[in-house]
Parts: C-alpha cells; sequence; structure tokens
C-alpha cells in the first residue's frame, strides 16, 4: 500500500473519534467508510513484470482510449493513453528500463482527462528515458479530481522495466510515446495493468543521446 492511504485513512480515524468523544456515535461511523475507501484506493499490488528487448510496458492500470501517431522532432512515433478512473490502481510504472534523461513539470488545467486536449492543457508530469538504444516519453496527466502528481525518480535515476515511479491521486491520465515502427499489442477499448500489460513491441535502433520532447499535434 502507498502511505498517502495510510495518512489519509488515519485522518478520517481522528474525525470519527472526535465524534465519538462529543457524543455523536451515530455520526462517528460516517467517516469509517471513506477510510476504508482510502486504503483500498492507495493499494499497491506486486506484479509479474515481462521481459524481453522492444517490449514497453503500461505505465498504469487503466482503459485505452487513444492510439495515435505522433511527430517527436521530425520523427514517427506512436502515442497510446490510458485513462485512470478511482477504481483504478494509480500507481505509476516505468513503461522500460533504461536512465531517466529529462523530467519536466508543466502546470496546467484539470479538465476532463479522456479529452484528448488534456494531453497538452492539463497539469502533468513528462519523463524521457533512453534505454535500448531509443527514447521513450512517458506522461502522468492529472483530471477533474486529480489535484497532485507524484514522481519520486530523477534525471539521472536508472529504471527497470515495471519500476514503481509514482502516482497520480485519483481519476488522471497516463500518456506513453515510443518510436515506430511498431507491433502493437493492445487496441482502443482495451484494460491494461501497470507493469505487466504489453502495449507494444518496438525494433531496437541504434543508440540514441539527445532527449527529446513532444512538440507538435497527432496526424489523424
Amino acid at each position: 500500500m502507498v502511505r498517502d492511504g495510510i495518512y489519509y485513512a488515519l485522518g478520517m480515524v481522528v474525525v470519527s473519534a472526535l465524534l465519538w468523544w462529543v457524543g455523536a456515535a451515530f455520526f462517528a461511523v460516517l467517516p469509517l467508510l471513506p477510510a476504508l475507501f482510502f486504503l483500498w484506493f492507495f493499494r499497491d499490488p506486486e506484479r509479474e513484470i515481462p521481459a524481453g528487448p522492444g517490449l514497453i510496458v503500461s505505465p498504469a492500470d487503466g482503459k485505452v482510449t487513444d492510439v495515435s501517431p505522433v511527430q517527436l522532432n521530425g520523427k514517427s512515433y506512436t502515442r497510446i493513453s490510458i485513462f485512470l478512473n478511482v477504481f483504478d490502481v494509480h500507481v505509476n510504472r516505468s513503461p522500460m528500463d533504461g536512465v531517466i534523461r529529462d523530467v519536466v513539470y508543466k502546470p496546467g488545467k484539470f479538465g476532463n482527462a479522456m479529452d484528448g486536449i488534456s494531453a497538452d492543457q492539463n497539469e502533468q508530469n513528462i519523463v524521457t528515458v533512453e534505454g535500448q538504444g531509443m527514447l521513450v516519453v512517458f506522461k502522468q496527466i492529472a483530471g477533474v479530481l486529480a489535484r497532485r502528481i507524484v514522481f519520486t525518480k530523477k534525471v539521472g535515476d536508472v529504471l527497470r522495466q515495471g519500476e514503481r515511479v509514482g502516482l497520480i491521486k485519483f481519476g488522471s491520465r497516463t500518456d506513453v510515446i515510443f518510436p515506430n515502427p511498431v507491433e502493437l499489442q493492445i487496441r482502443v477499448g482495451d484494460r491494461v495493468k501497470g507493469g505487466s500489460s504489453i502495449l507494444a513491441k518496438t525494433a531496437v535502433p541504434q543508440a540514441t543521446t539527445a532527449p527529446m520532447r513532444e512538440h507538435s499535434e497527432a496526424v489523424l
């Protein structure tokens, strides 16, 4: 379990205890319900992590809502978007083995994470990872309910595929962007699990050194 869940739950238990102390025994039960919800919401189950060259695993639990071609620095990439509702596990994981080359926090709005414009306009954390001779970008994107993005790593850290890297509290979205050519293993509407679901198999190109950032719109 993520420790945030314990903090939220303890807060509700304190409220319950105060209500009991002032004689409102009936109402004292009510804060225990969100306490139980917080303990459940911040669960962090173990996952079996697949291994293999060129594999891109899901950075989050949720539903695949979009698969689109994008251009990064004039090169062809694929973007997969995953929507997390309040019932999904919200711990984020690295989509691949590699070294963090860039981390950019971008303040923004808290619009509907299922809306395509949220990828550009919502608050988000953009992470570039280099490994296996390619660069992969993944985004933690806030939603209507999400008010805090947590990222526990920094530039230069070495990541293992499926390793925990942070979380987005409550409803949110994650995008993962990787180079073509690619063999997709999912489609829109599929439900995936962070760290264990394979999103795609990519060709492993020659080593690349400079970090890249998404800077143009999807090609429709």
